[in-house]
């Protein structure tokens, strides 16, 4: 499992990740969503143990990354596809995670095959590679040591439309063997595919995670209101905890027909009510990120 507790990452006066919290369970895919710039690769690099955070804590079966021993036989990481040496060969690359890792380099050509890198493709130097074939080479390296957990930033980047099917079956079929796996990607339809469990985040901070099922499944109602504090209270007392979008919106776990008439009854005037998630992730992820700094740029 990997546990991430109250995460925040400082620049000077700018965080860039901001007591940010969340759980990756065995036997699930979480899709791990943002916009650019809004923290997934800075907390990536500080559940793996590049980014010292500011405080906080990460760990990986309950262990910082840090103290895990031979970390690559219980981490599978990918954070940079390029980040290879260019002029070894993908049968190197590999043959040398293995003994670094301590296992017997004859498993390095059914890893190559498996990902797709067999025969001549093995024997080319890096430079030589497409990003495609660099993602695929990175899967390879990150999973040649059988690790419980993959830690994935963008791996579906320059894969063609097969490669991406391909991987979200590798993927699928790591999870349903018992294993964890953290992927972030703009890839919102593969995500919604994929993962069972969504965190989305936003200049830093989480705007909304949980199942899947339930994120899209029940969205809830988009609320607006004259009064943002008037309504605060009125779902206080109605007993509801609503989730405040980027766009200024009240994400609530409840039916229209239920809050309108409270509404009115309290005296509160609303500016929008409706229901959420119709879209499915693509509009969930759009309306949680809309008007923040970074998500003009991401679209």
């Amino acid at each position: 499992m990997i546990s991430v507790e109250n995460l925040t990452k400082a620049y000077g006066a700018q965080r860039a990740v901001d007591d940010v919290s969340f759980i990756c369970e065995p036997g699930t895919v979480t899709g791990f969503l943002g916009p650019n710039g809004a923290g997934k690769s800075t907390t990536m690099r500080m559940i793996c143990g590049l980014t010292p955070p500011t405080s906080g804590r990460a760990t990986v079966a309950g262990v910082p990354y840090r103290r895990l021993g031979n970390p690559g036989r219980h981490v599978g990481v990918l954070l940079d596809a390029s980040a290879q040496h260019a002029g070894r060969t993908g049968r190197e690359v590999l043959a040398l995670a293995a003994l670094t890792m301590g296992l017997d380099t004859q498993r390095v050509s059914a890893r190559l095959e498996r990902v797709g890198l067999g025969g001549a493709s093995a024997k080319r130097r890096i430079r030589a590679y497409s990003l495609g074939m660099r993602q695929r080479l990175g899967l390879a390296y990150a999973m040649i040591g059988d690790p419980a957990v993959l830690i994935l930033d963008e791996p579906a980047n320059g894969l063609d439309p097969e490669g991406i099917h391909w991987m979200r079956g590798l993927l699928r079929d790591f999870a349903d063997r018992g294993g964890t796996v953290l992927l972030s990607s703009h890839l919102l339809r593969e995500v919604e595919v994929i993962a069972d469990r969504l965190v989305v985040i936003g200049n830093g901070r989480i705007l909304v995670e949980g199942d899947k099922e339930d994120l899209l499944g029940a969205a809830g109602t988009l609320v607006r209101a004259s009064d943002p504090a008037a309504l605060e209270a009125l779902l206080q007392r109605m007993g509801l905890t609503g989730t405040r979008t980027a766009d200024g919106s009240v994400l609530v776990p409840s039916d229209p027909q239920t809050i309108g008439p409270a509404a009115a009854a309290a005296g509160v005037v609303l500016l929008e009510l409706r229901p959420a998630g119709a879209g499915g992730l693509e509009e969930m992820f759009l309306r949680l990120t809309a008007g923040t700094e970074t998500g003009a740029a991401a679209r």
